[in-house]
Formats: C-alpha cells, structure tokens, sequence
C-alpha cells in the first residue's frame, strides 16, 4: 500500500489519482472515477470532487493509496 501526504484539511479525488501518478490527467481521472473503476474506503465512488481526509484510502489500477497529512 502507497500513501500521499497532503498539506491542508482534505484533497479531491481527481487530484489524488494525479498525485499519486495512476493517471496522467485530470480528463483520465474524470473518465476512471466516472466508470466507477475508483474506490474509497471500499466503496465505488463516481464524484472527482470527493473530498478524502487523512486515512483514507482510494484504489484504482489495483493499487490502493492513503492519504496522510
């Protein structure tokens, strides 16, 4: 399991997908969350504005990523 850090309070799932590098753009990201393909906290997620806080956790790609501050 990977993890990114994050600076403020919360970041949005399209910009966590491109930080952690499983996609090259945020128009891949808006495609992979839109087809249900992204998971947060086990859960398919289908909004790119998503807030995640710190612990949690999104998959895509087989990979799952936390978010740390």
């Amino acid at each position: 399991m990977n993890t990114i850090k994050i600076r403020d309070e919360f970041i949005k799932l399209g910009q966590a997908l491109k930080l952690a590098g499983l996609v090259e753009s945020g128009v891949d990201a808006k495609f992979a969350i839109a087809d249900g393909l992204v998971k947060v906290n086990g859960q398919v997620e289908t909004q790119r504005g998503k807030k995640l806080h710190e612990g949690d956790t999104f998959t895509y790609g087989g990979q799952t990523i936390t978010i740390e501050k």
